[in-house]
């Protein structure tokens, strides 16, 4: 089969990059795969990617390219939802080549990769194809007017994928899509190169995006009670993002100065886990978990909030990692010193969670994939699509064409 991911941008750092890029990987052992990203920023993309997987950037969004001086990228997009904020960066040039890279493609599957990404595949997605919304973010985490967008849309999809049980479970009761298959499939870490941790470091690490929802500051706060029972260990958070100031203020004003390092991004980051310990994560939200994985596939137990929907269905708490209530400071410094006290438990939980991920690798994920797509084209064969979809691509796809001067290439 033909498979098509269309992603917001295949150049920026973030999960959900990542999480496609292993997963077209993967699937290009049996199938022809391409990633469409809407946008392109840089130069190379932030992450490898297997030079199997076709990389079309549709819009050149950096300064001075030819697409920035088109006509078209002067007037706002038409055809992707305001209601999604990325979306919002799309511009009538984005719709042409999406359009004509939709109607040219000629993917017997098309993945969408976001809310409004999905949503616009629900109505303009190729007929032919097979049509599967991803949902990296989660169910609960949507505003009123994109959920009802989504809503109105989703039942357009032949499925609509999330990453956890939990995420599909809460779709399939508080937005009941007729027609729309409705699953789960993890994400796939595959497993790294990289020699396990031998768990005798004194070093705690994290890694995520500098934004809010990470809560970062909840894990200086914790480490500030650790580092006053065990003053030789040593936090180090790897990322990038808005909150860097705030953080780096409130190392400082915790007296954690030289016991605390953020050393920004690393990709791959499991090296970095590798040198550690005990890995956390301390999110109010994690749809998923990667960085969870990750830990685990290096042999580190990862203590991590308890938050939806992810982390509750990797780790097994005091099996493999521990998980502590979303929000708890002390909760989760306790955990901390209780695993760095306890040296033949953390070595044991390492080993676990070195086991455990051997769940999150290529081919078993690839494998249900396949079977999504070969079940999903035989149900849709001989059933009439809604008009919707084929519609506008019928009437504004030659115009869209033509305007869009410049033709996609592979990057």
């Amino acid at each position: 089969m033909k498979i098509v991911f269309l992603l917001n941008n295949a150049y920026a750092l973030g999960g959900t990059v990542k999480a496609v890029f292993h997963l077209a990987t993967a699937l290009s052992d049996d199938h022809d795969v391409e990633i469409a990203s809407l946008r392109r920023h840089r130069a190379k993309t932030t992450f490898a990617l297997d030079p199997r997987v076709k990389l079309h950037p549709l819009v050149d969004d950096r300064k001075g390219s030819d697409d920035r001086a088109d006509p078209l990228y002067a007037s706002p997009s038409r055809r992707f939802t305001e209601a999604d904020r990325t979306c919002r960066q799309y511009t009538a040039l984005h719709d042409a080549r999406a359009a004509a890279y939709l109607t040219d493609c000629g993917a017997d599957v098309v993945l969408g990769t976001r809310a409004g990404i999905n949503i616009h595949l629900a109505q303009y997605g190729p007929a032919d194809a097979v049509l599967i919304g991803q949902e990296h973010l989660h169910h609960d985490g949507y505003g009123y007017r994109l959920w009802s967008r989504m809503a109105r849309s989703y039942a357009a999809l032949d499925a609509v994928v999330t990453t956890t049980e939990a995420d599909a479970a809460a779709y399939r009761v508080g937005m009941p899509l007729a027609g729309a298959h409705v699953t789960s499939v993890p994400n796939i870490v595959p497993a790294p190169s990289t020699t396990p941790s031998r768990g005798s470091a004194k070093v705690i690490a994290a890694a995520g995006r500098f934004i809010p929802d990470k809560r970062h500051d909840l894990l200086l706060h914790a480490f500030a009670r650790v580092a006053r029972r065990h003053p030789d260990w040593e936090l180090r958070i790897y990322g990038e993002g808005a909150e860097r100031g705030r953080l780096e203020a409130l190392v400082t004003e915790l007296d954690l100065t030289g016991r605390v390092r953020l050393p920004g991004v690393l990709s791959p980051i499991e090296p970095a886990f590798a040198e550690a310990s005990l890995v956390t994560v301390t999110s109010d939200v994690e749809p998923f978990g990667m960085t969870i994985v990750e830990a685990m596939g290096v042999g580190v137990p990862v203590v991590s909030t308890d938050c939806p929907l992810g982390p509750g269905e990797i780790i097994r708490d005091g099996h493999d990692g521990r998980l502590v209530p979303v929000g708890d400071a002390e909760a989760l410094a306790a955990a901390l010193s209780q695993l760095i006290e306890d040296e033949p438990a953390r070595r044991a939980m390492g080993a676990a969670a070195l086991d455990s991920a051997r769940r999150y690798e290529p081919a078993p994920i690839a494998a249900r994939y396949s079977d999504l797509f070969t079940d999903l084209a035989a149900r849709r064969r001989g059933r009439r699509r809604p008009p919707g979809r084929t519609a506008y691509l019928r009437k504004a796809a030659p115009r869209f064409v033509r305007a869009a001067a410049t033709r996609v290439r592979p990057s």
